[in-house]
């Protein structure tokens, strides 16, 4: 049977879905960037990209979290290169970055490698888990301002990508994290501010009242 959303949830589940859904218009850029996580599906939409002609050269960043380390037991930018690989990517197409944590540290490492290889990066395309695209989006124009961003991800229908990935509770636990983190993030000059729209915000108090904390801050 496939993973379902509870249907008291759904309408809030979406509500969030759609806010970090930045829905940018592709554009050729100078490197895609897989940021690393648990979701496969990350490197195989990053090798989506390469192979229609995006971006020339790709980043997998990422180390291992609590949440990864069991399926991605080398790191997860190790396997998202060799997911990639076997969809056809050359290894001379890819570079990697094993050492960031967070989501900030993907894209300080990942500008800072690509500075010491003298590879020219102004216009790069973060390729994320869906409702991750916000944050990393405001993420990056804090941390590297003299680049310009693109943001893809998997183009899923919020109930596609939890039956996808098998696990709702989980799926809503990121998303409110990820929806926490946009303002918290941005108060402590991590991030720039995003608009955070009234019903956003009415979603995510409910789902919180709900119980789905698990990935969120402590207050």
């Amino acid at each position: 049977m496939n993973a379902v959303l509870p249907p008291e949830l759904r309408d809030d589940v979406r509500t969030l879905w759609d806010y970090h859904d930045l829905g940018h218009e592709l554009r050729r850029c100078d490197v895609g960037v897989g940021l690393g996580g648990h979701d496969l599906g990350v490197a195989t939409h990053t090798a989506e990209l390469f192979h229609a002609g995006w971006f020339p050269r790709i980043v997998f960043t990422g180390a291992n979290a609590p949440t990864t380390v069991e399926r991605f037991p080398r790191g997860e930018a190790v396997h998202f290169r060799a997911h990639a690989l076997e969809l056809g990517v050359p290894d001379s197409a890819v570079l990697l970055e094993t050492r960031a944590t967070n989501t900030g540290e993907n894209i300080t490492n990942t500008r800072d490698l690509l500075a010491a290889q003298g590879i020219s990066a102004r216009e790069v395309m973060l390729v994320s888990r869906p409702y991750q695209q916000r944050r990393a989006y405001a993420t990056a124009k804090k941390l590297w301002p003299e680049a310009e961003f693109v943001c893809s991800a998997r183009p899923l229908p919020v109930d596609e990508y939890v039956a996808d990935i098998g696990d709702p509770d989980r799926v809503i636990n990121m998303l409110v994290g990820d929806t926490q983190r946009i303002t918290r993030y941005a108060e402590l000059g991590f991030a720039t501010p995003q608009e955070v729209p009234t019903e956003v915000r009415a979603a995510y108090d409910r789902l919180v009242a709900a119980g789905y904390t698990s990935r969120a801050l402590p207050e």
